[in-house]
């Protein structure tokens, strides 16, 4: 479908977070490629971003809606139901979005249609060695299996709302989010593959995503991740691939070497120990080059990544204990 002048609705979801959306907002200004709308969408926040989105009213062409908090799926429906785009984009609200962002997505768009995309994330300059550290380990092979902005991905790329568009007619067809939480991104995603749409990534449309602050919201977060992989299993069976089971292993084998071994077989726990060595190690170096030689940034990647696996192995195993007494639905 090619469109040299396609009209694009960005969606920006928030709760609480309005010192995230002014810096959003003002990358927004910034964009080569001008013909879209922008729709900020406060559910139920107690800190709301009124007074930030008031002052982008002459550099934007911008909306404001405050409603009940209902979470973020049923929250994107909102603006999906208010929105005058072609096509409508969701960022979460702790991105950043570069310059030539919506010139690279309808470039691609006109060269290869896509009927709804999803794009990685990078870390920008700005970030802290935390936020750096947390953005290698959610993008790299060696903790995700690959599955997060790349097409050389583990299994079916199903785009995440951080960084996700679909065309209208893919919103006529769906009508949206059916869960709100949990998991409810990829859910939408598979449910788009199966209505027969074109679903694709588009590598060079990243976001700056700054995620979490710090590693205690980082586990959180995490352990939420991994609840999630199971409550989608609910809706489809098939979709808990042997690459998320890696966490789950990790989480389940961590317990046991630490815990166990050392009394019961300490050879064997000598040499896990050397396996999970040389493990971090590899991560060390990886984290190392791929960050300007910065020894602190490697460093954190080694707890960045430890807390990935083991928070999401650990919020995978307790939805499970749940999970196993109800039957699948998918």
């Amino acid at each position: 479908m090619p469109e040299t002048n396609r009209f694009y609705s960005l969606i920006i979801p928030v709760y609480n977070r309005p010192d995230e959306v002014d810096e959003l907002l003002e990358s927004l200004t910034k964009q080569t490629y001008t013909n879209f709308e922008v729709l900020v969408i406060e559910d139920g926040s107690s800190l709301p971003c009124d007074d930030v989105v008031s002052r982008y009213t002459l550099s934007l062409d911008i909306r404001y809606f405050a409603k009940e908090n209902e979470g973020q799926g049923f929250t994107r429906n909102y603006a999906y139901e208010r929105a005058s785009g072609d096509y409508f984009i969701v960022f979460d609200s702790d991105c950043i979005i570069p310059s030539h962002y919506l010139e690279t997505v309808n470039s691609h768009l006109n060269t290869e249609w896509l009927d709804a995309f999803g794009g990685p994330d990078k870390s920008h300059e700005s970030f802290t060695d935390v936020q750096k550290a947390i953005s290698y380990s959610m993008t790299s092979p060696y903790t995700t299996g690959g599955i997060r902005g790349s097409k050389k991905h583990a299994g079916t790329f199903h785009p995440r709302s951080f960084n996700m568009g679909i065309s209208a007619e893919v919103w006529k067809k769906t009508k949206g989010y059916v869960i709100t939480r949990m998991g409810e991104d990829i859910e939408f995603s598979i449910r788009i593959i199966n209505s027969g749409f074109k679903v694709g990534l588009i590598e060079d449309a990243y976001v700056y995503h700054k995620r979490r602050t710090d590693f205690r919201q980082f586990y959180k977060q995490l352990f939420f991740f991994g609840r999630a992989r199971v409550n989608i299993g609910r809706f489809y069976s098939s979709e808990i691939k042997f690459f998320h089971l890696f966490p789950v292993c990790f989480f389940l084998g961590f317990l046991f070497w630490l815990l166990i071994l050392p009394w019961l077989m300490p050879g064997l726990f000598i040499f896990g120990a050397g396996m999970l060595l040389g493990y971090y190690m590899l991560i060390f170096f990886d984290s190392f080059f791929k960050n300007g030689k910065s020894l602190s940034i490697a460093s954190k990647s080694l707890i960045a990544s430890f807390i990935q696996l083991f928070a999401y192995g650990h919020g995978f195993v307790s939805e499970w204990l749940k999970f196993i007494k109800e039957p699948y639905s998918g």
